[in-house]
């Protein structure tokens, strides 16, 4: 996963302006964190391919996190996509989308989904989950990326002559398996150290409160936004 501001880089902790890109290399997909007028010139920028946006997630109905919308909308058709487009955002987003396109005369190619955002997981991702929790004037996003099983020890397991097969795939899941002669085989003895899942938080306001602290205790990458 790599993080792109539209506006100005990212750091340990940085102040970003309300636009950001997660883009997933392996999947190909983009997230798109708020569409202000004009992002699109910086998307372009940074070559990344518009059809690529699978998500869209509005953390307010400001003017400044959803003034590009109908612009990304209309890009999209006019890319003739035909993927759906998944939309996160408050109450009356949708209200928002549908009175632009009345007034613009505008519909789409593709399907538009719509997901109002509330307290718990709303991005369920092979990969990744994204949670959000609402607090009493902002939202608070956290990213998780899974935890991944550790390389499997194929020198190991042919010393034990164990045979190649779907075997191997149970023991790099941390399988165990009891022999005939009551020996156990170890999943965990074959792989190494799982590699950690990450924690990314970020949270869309310039105050701390207690709660959004103790949550980002343990994140790996802190990200703030006036």
């Amino acid at each position: 996963m790599e993080y792109i501001s539209l506006n100005y880089g990212f750091s340990i902790i940085n102040c970003i302006k309300k636009s950001f890109i997660l883009k997933l290399n392996q999947f190909k997909e983009i997230w798109l964190f708020n569409a202000y007028d004009g992002c699109q010139q910086f998307i372009l920028q940074h070559d990344i391919k518009i059809n690529q946006i699978n998500k869209i997630i509005i953390t307010d109905l400001k003017i400044d996190t959803i003034a590009g919308l109908l612009g990304i909308f209309s890009s999209l058709n006019l890319s003739n996509r035909n993927k759906p487009l998944h939309i996160y955002g408050p109450s009356g987003l949708a209200e928002y989308i549908d009175l632009g396109k009345k007034y613009s005369h505008t519909n789409f190619c593709y399907n538009i989904y719509m997901h109002v955002l509330t307290t718990g997981l709303i991005i369920d991702h092979s990969h990744y989950k994204i949670y959000v929790m609402i607090r009493s004037s902002f939202y608070e996003l956290s990213i998780l990326s899974h935890e991944k099983f550790g390389k499997f020890e194929l020198n190991k397991a042919t010393n034990f002559y164990l045979i190649s097969g779907p075997l191997y795939g149970k023991l790099k899941q941390n399988f165990s398996f009891i022999l005939p002669d009551g020996s156990i085989i170890n999943g965990n003895d074959f792989t190494n150290s799982n590699y950690i899942g990450l924690k990314k938080n970020l949270f869309i306001n310039k105050y701390h409160i207690r709660q959004s602290v103790e949550s980002s205790k343990n994140s790996n990458k802190v990200i703030y936004e006036f």
